[in-house]
């Protein structure tokens, strides 16, 4: 098979490192559009609370530290199923993944760097009887394809924890590939 086949072939499947339209910057063009039809803006993206960096390129992954939900009213807390319920959970986990973008725009300089999104990682402080953490995570899943499209597409974990940092109600860290180029904002 020829590389152009291949090429078609991964783009048929969503493996492709632009978003349609193909010029360089399509992707950040994609995202901004996205989330501005979403009423969405990007926060300024969290300083590290312990001894940790946010986020640490290797191997041609980022590897994002475990974001935390901000809404404008400040750190969304609490225990899905117990004091907060699965609508709140699932914005909860949609404003950690505005978060992990605005991570990456940091540590990447522009949003056209992304590859794709690899994985999520999420964790959700979960009363003992609570079982629906997966549709907790879909907030953020389904976020990261409304922004990148079949690039956004990704593995996932999602699990429950007693407790997490600070009261959060979720945390979740991410795997994003970079796409080729130059290197990493400083």
């Amino acid at each position: 098979m020829d590389r152009g086949a291949l090429r078609r072939g991964a783009a048929r499947r969503g493996l492709t490192r632009r978003a349609p339209g193909g010029t360089p910057h399509a992707m950040t063009e994609r995202v901004d559009r996205k989330l501005a039809e979403l009423g969405l803006t990007l926060p300024e993206p969290a300083a590290p609370v312990a001894a940790y960096v946010p986020a640490v390129a290797a191997g041609g992954l980022l590897h994002i530290s475990g974001q935390l939900p901000f809404d404008e009213a400040g750190l969304m807390t609490g225990r899905i199923g117990e004091d907060r319920d699965l609508a709140y959970g699932q914005r909860a986990a949609q404003r950690c993944a505005l978060m992990l973008v605005a991570q990456m725009k940091a540590a990447l300089g522009d949003l056209h760097r992304v590859g794709r999104i690899v994985k999520l990682g999420v964790f959700v402080s979960s009363a003992g009887d609570f079982t629906d953490q997966p549709k907790v995570a879909n907030g953020a899943s389904e976020l990261m394809v409304e922004l990148f499209g079949d690039a956004g597409r990704h593995a996932r974990s999602a699990v429950a924890v007693p407790v997490l940092p600070l009261g959060a109600a979720v945390e979740i860290d991410a795997i994003v590939e970079i796409a080729p180029g130059e290197g990493l904002a400083s």
